[in-house]
C-alpha cells in the first residue's frame, strides 16, 4: 500500500492472516495500525462481499515496525485481508491505495500522482486506486492503472 507521511509517499508492506477462530469471540490484532479499523473493515467484508468474518480470527502487522493510520491505507487493508482469507496471493508487483468508505465504496485520496509516481520509481507494475483518482491523472508510461469504484472491483481485479 502506499500512505504519504507530510510530502513524502510511504511504500508499505501489509502482512494479513485470516482463519476460522475455535473461540466464541474471534481474536484479532494488529501491529502498526488501529485494531477498530480492521474490524471496521472486516465487517464491510461480511456485510458488502458477504465474507463470512465473524467466525474469523484476523492477526494483520504492517512489515517494518512501522505505525500508519492514514485512511489511504484501507485498501491495502482489505486487499490483505481477502487475500488470506481466500488463499490467494496479491502479485508483488501490485501497490494499491483508496479509503474504503462503510458502503464499500473506495474513496478518493490526496496527492495519488505522487503516490503513483513512486510507486512506479520503486518498479511496481500495477496500481490499484480509487477510479475517481484514476480519471484526474494524465497517463502514467510504465505502470498500469486500475480504477476502481468498490472492494468488490477490487478483489476482483486481485483475484482473477
Amino acid at each position: 500500500a502506499c500512505s504519504v507521511e507530510g510530502s513524502r509517499p510511504i511504500l508499505l508492506e501489509i502482512q494479513a492472516l485470516v482463519c476460522r477462530s475455535n473461540l466464541g469471540i474471534p481474536r484479532r490484532t494488529a501491529a502498526g495500525t488501529d485494531i477498530n479499523r480492521v474490524n471496521l473493515l472486516m465487517a464491510v467484508l461480511e456485510k458488502r462481499l458477504g465474507f463470512s468474518m465473524s467466525s474469523c480470527d484476523a492477526y494483520i502487522n504492517i512489515a517494518g515496525g512501522i505505525r500508519m493510520n492514514e485512511p489511504a491505507i484501507d485498501l491495502g487493508l482489505v486487499l490483505a485481508i481477502v487475500s488470506s482469507y481466500k488463499d490467494r496471493p496479491i502479485d508483488e508487483k501490485t501497490i494499491c491505495f483508496g479509503e474504503v468508505g462503510l458502503s464499500g465504496e473506495v474513496r478518493a485520496v490526496s496527492m495519488a500522482e505522487q503516490r503513483v509516481l513512486e510507486a512506479k520509481k520503486l518498479g511496481f507494475k500495477t496500481c490499484i486506486l480509487p477510479e475517481v483518482c484514476r480519471e484526474s491523472l494524465k497517463e502514467i508510461k510504465g505502470i498500469g492503472l486500475v480504477g476502481v469504484r468498490t472492494v468488490k472491483d477490487a478483489m476482483d481485479y486481485v483475484m482473477r
